[in-house]
């Protein structure tokens, strides 16, 4: 039984698809069994029949399943992707252990090992509360992190497939195909341009966020704040790395994040 799916009220998830409510945006996503294609509740595309929907608590619940990411309204693009509101701290850690990339070397065996929980325990959490065993989520990571790379940043395949985790080109070639059919270089809609070394995505947030007060209290604990955006120069003693990373809000409640 997917507990994770059973907590969801089914019916009221298919009322704010109905309705394209933006409120819940990234909070469950809409798997549909005639197409194999799993959605965000903002979808522009047509409503499917009742009867040809379910609706899941996350997008590794989904592609567990065996949905792939819609290329319309792209799962990867969802306020809050990465955010989980749930009432375990035992799955909140795993979470921010595996985004940190404990699942890309490492085995459920270790990530909890480090929790302090048992193995089989841990399992148990993941599928009541998302519906998905932590391999999953972290294949799902994986996916739409480098889903996101390949549609926003010219960034070569190899360095996409690095940067989102993948342990080899050959690995994430294999996934991609394995998902959607086709190699992922086919999912970038424009002929590659020459990389200059910098990334630039666009991230969604979900409004309201005190975007002054934030600011200001990067500012007051020391971090470069100016023009209405924040900024750092990265150190090999502090970072492990030299560059710089930049953010700052736009229209649309964007946040533009340049590295």
């Amino acid at each position: 039984m997917d507990n994770a799916r059973d907590m969801l009220d089914q019916e009221a998830c298919y009322r704010a698809v109905l309705t394209r409510d933006p409120r819940f945006d990234g909070r469950f996503f809409t798997c549909v069994k005639t197409t194999g294609i799993y959605c965000r509740p903002v979808c522009p595309a047509r409503t499917p029949k009742r009867e040809n929907m379910r609706f899941v608590a996350s997008a590794a619940a989904a592609e567990e399943a065996g949905f792939r990411a819609c290329l319309r309204c792209r799962p990867e693009t969802a306020p809050d992707m990465g955010a989980w509101r749930g009432t375990s701290n035992t799955v909140s850690r795993a979470l921010n252990l595996i985004e940190a990339g404990a699942l890309d070397e490492g085995d459920v065996d270790a990530l909890a090992a480090r929790l302090g929980v048992g193995e089989r325990h841990l399992r148990r959490l993941f599928r009541q509360h998302l519906g998905a065993a932590p391999v999953s989520v972290a294949q799902t990571r994986r996916v739409l992190l480098a889903k996101a790379l390949i549609h926003q940043t010219d960034l070569p395949m190899a360095e996409v497939a690095m940067a989102s985790g993948f342990g080899s080109v050959r690995r994430f070639n294999e996934t991609f195909q394995a998902l959607y059919g086709r190699p992922p270089s086919a999912l970038r809609a424009r002929a590659e341009r020459p990389w200059d070394g910098g990334v630039r995505l666009s991230l969604p947030y979900r409004p309201p966020y005190e975007v002054e007060t934030m600011l200001a209290v990067l500012k007051a604990s020391g971090e470069t704040v100016e023009g209405g955006g924040w900024r750092r120069v990265l150190t090999p003693a502090t970072d492990g790395a030299t560059g710089e990373v930049s953010a700052r809000f736009e229209a649309g409640d964007r946040l533009t994040v340049t590295a």
